[in-house]
């Protein structure tokens, strides 16, 4: 059992289940960064126990568990993911809650949508966010998938008791799926950043192009940032107002094109800023 740096704890279902609660737990604390609470610690025995109840019912020798894997963009980590059968299961427990809150169901949803959209050995995998509010008396009765048509199910709720029969749901609704890749654990993450990630970046002397993932071609790219340069200088020239829309598909290079052109009109080709350029707002909007 090697853990991997994303993640607390990692191994097999067999591995899993032979291993000590006490063991896993040591691992846990061992690897957590700082000193984990008492009330954390509890967490993750309650963790423990349910799943090891749920994973003795599961036959498969591919099966793979992680605890509290890293989502980078988020800040945050999946309490549990499951890779069995060839599906992503994301986990997220509120231990010791009797009520399902919608914030809750955001959460575990985000997960799914961050490994979907950023993760690449996710992308072309059916993902199962499942919110486990342990003491919650019931449970989500139908499989549905996400409006967008990109292979991630709707939140499911469940009380510990009903984790199995979810998952046992989802594999009727999904039984033939290419098993998960062995490397998905250390999968390329490749997350576009923010604007004021972004920013952050470029003042600490990276190039323009390090700074996000892009798919547009560099033609078109070049062409875009070329015709925004001569509408402001023709402004400039004429003492008028103009705004420039960019559109495209998420990862088009739309981020690129804007801090690409406030680069190059700020500095012009200088190794200072220049003074006194006037007003340039640059704002990326969601879809």
């Amino acid at each position: 059992m090697k853990r991997s740096p994303r993640c607390l704890f990692n191994s097999d279902f067999e591995t899993f289940l032979r291993i000590d609660t006490n063991a896993i737990l040591g691992e846990l604390c061992d690897n957590y960064h700082g000193t984990a609470l008492t009330t954390t610690i509890e967490a993750w025995k309650s963790e423990i126990a349910i799943l090891k109840n749920v994973l003795a019912k599961l036959n498969d020798d591919n099966g793979q568990i992680i605890f509290e894997y890293d989502i980078p963009r988020l800040g945050k980590r999946i309490d549990v993911v499951l890779l069995y059968k060839g599906i992503i299961f994301c986990l997220e427990f509120k231990v010791g809650e009797s009520k399902v809150l919608e914030m809750d169901v955001d959460q575990v949803l985000d997960y799914a949508l961050d490994l979907k959209n950023f993760h690449k050995l996710s992308r072309d995998k059916v993902i199962v966010p499942i919110l486990i509010a342990t003491k919650y008396q019931s449970r989500t009765d139908a499989i549905q998938m996400s409006v967008y048509d990109d292979s991630v199910v709707k939140p499911l709720v469940t009380g510990e008791l009903g984790v199995l029969e979810l998952i046992e749901k989802v594999l009727t609704r999904f039984p033939n799926e290419l098993l998960v890749d062995n490397n998905w654990i250390i999968s390329p993450y490749a997350p576009t950043p923010t604007i004021v990630e972004a920013a952050k970046k470029l003042y600490e002397n990276h190039s323009v192009e390090d700074i996000t993932r892009h798919e547009a071609d560099e033609v078109s790219t070049d062409r875009t940032i070329k015709y925004i340069l001569d509408v402001i200088q023709k402004s400039k020239a004429n003492r008028e107002k103009s705004i420039c829309f960019v559109t495209g598909v998420p990862g088009a290079g739309k981020t690129l094109v804007g801090l690409d052109v406030a680069v190059q009109q700020t500095y012009q080709g200088s190794d200072k800023p220049i003074e006194d350029e006037g007003a340039f707002i640059f704002q990326e909007m969601a879809p």
